[in-house]
């Protein structure tokens, strides 16, 4: 595997990124700030995953979620 340090989700899987803005955020909120079905109606970490697997502009949108809310100075 090659070296990323400029890719802050680098060695990040999408599962992890995804349990940590919905313990940071909850459900309600993310999709307040992802406008997405999937966290809307039912939500949960399997069907989400499937759906940001196969929507490349949704998963775009959660990944940059989670690199803003990493650079945030009050995430620390």
């Amino acid at each position: 595997m090659t070296e990323q340090p400029n890719n802050p989700l680098h060695g990040i899987t999408l599962k992890d990124l995804l349990t940590e803005l919905v313990e940071r955020y909850g459900w309600e909120e993310l999709a307040r700030r992802v406008n997405i079905n999937c966290f809307k109606k039912d939500p949960s970490i399997k069907s989400s995953l499937t759906f940001l697997r196969r929507t490349p502009w949704a998963r775009a949108e959660v990944e940059d979620l989670y690199v803003r809310l990493k650079n945030s100075p009050w995430s620390h």
